[in-house]
């Protein structure tokens, strides 16, 4: 993998013009904010750029995006592509840029380095604290800039809650507050605010939850039929795989959302005794230590059942 440090992928952006910035499938603020700040700092040095628009994006986060989402038609020279792993999570949309992915900017440990330069750093919260230094190469950071990766950063450690938080995430943060921007609105919005839709499917999701391994473990399902029933929308649906870890003395929740008839999405969100990533790498996803997804299709039981092997492989203690 050819791989770049900060100031030498700030180089390659400040030669770049006429870039696409490619997102996830399931875009969250991570990839969102990201890709929006980095392309508020390229269009600030008098670059063209723009994101390729993503078909799933939510209503929440569709104003970091939706002003730099391109028009139909734009001919990037560069494209890059910003929190993403591997190119099976690009859109459909973005697959014929697979092969032309000129750099790729990613914080996770199952990063593939596709790109034809890469630039990874685990270690990073959310792949908006690498944007951040990137940025502050290329010149000042401006408000604009600043407001879609305090998305990105907020989002990806749960308000700096979760555990890949770092004092260098909270440096970040306060660098970004500096510049003025409304943060009390992006954690109203994001961490404090839930629809009625939402609401059903967390109380439906918690009623049907299921325990293994001496209740250390918890799996709550979002079937196909529990969306139609209560007519959620995908930003209904956002980042439901944060409920299970809520849960006293679980530190492995596995939440089991239905795609497609018996395509099942799987996320982990686990304490330092269940390493995830590893967990989801068996089944052919990838993530962090302690959050990471997969897809596996089969029926519900057998595809609950497969998780939960996959899980005991790295968990010498497990049972069922």
């Amino acid at each position: 993998m050819n791989s770049l440090t900060v100031h030498q992928a700030a180089e390659r952006l400040r030669d770049f013009d006429n870039v696409l910035l490619l997102t996830h499938l399931r875009p969250d603020g991570d990839t969102v904010g990201s890709a929006a700040g980095l392309c508020a700092g390229l269009r600030a040095l008098g670059k063209t750029a723009y994101l390729l628009p993503n078909p799933e994006l939510t209503d929440t986060a569709a104003p970091y995006f939706r002003p730099y989402a391109a028009w139909a038609g734009f001919q990037p020279d560069r494209v890059v592509s910003v929190d993403i792993a591997t190119t099976d999570l690009f859109p459909e949309n973005a697959k014929p840029y697979a092969d032309r992915v000129d750099l790729a900017i990613d914080h996770h440990p199952s990063f593939t380095g596709f790109g034809k330069e890469n630039l990874v750093r685990p270690s990073a919260a959310a792949t908006g604290e690498i944007i951040y230094d990137i940025l502050a190469e290329l010149g000042p950071i401006t408000a604009e800039m600043a407001l879609p990766l305090y998305v990105a950063l907020a989002t990806d450690c749960g308000c700096f809650a979760y555990n890949n938080t770092t004092a260098r995430t909270h440096a970040v943060a306060a660098a970004l507050l500096q510049t003025g921007i409304d943060f009390q609105t992006v954690n109203k919005t994001f961490f404090r605010t839930k629809s009625r839709k939402r609401l059903a499917l967390e109380a439906a999701m918690l009623g049907g939850v299921e325990y293994h391994d001496h209740e250390r473990v918890a799996v709550l399902s979002v079937p196909l039929s529990l969306i139609s029933q209560v007519q959620a929308t995908e930003t209904d649906a956002e980042d439901l795989s944060a409920l299970g870890g809520q849960i006293q003395g679980v530190d492995c929740a596995v939440t089991m959302r239905e795609l497609r008839p018996d395509v099942w999405k799987f996320s982990l969100r686990t304490g330092p005794r269940v390493n995830a990533t590893k967990a989801c790498a068996l089944l052919g996803g990838g993530g962090h230590a302690a959050a990471a997804g997969c897809t596996v299709e089969a029926p519900y039981a057998e595809a609950k059942r497969r998780m939960l092997e996959a899980i005991a492989q790295v968990v010498p203690d497990f049972t069922m």
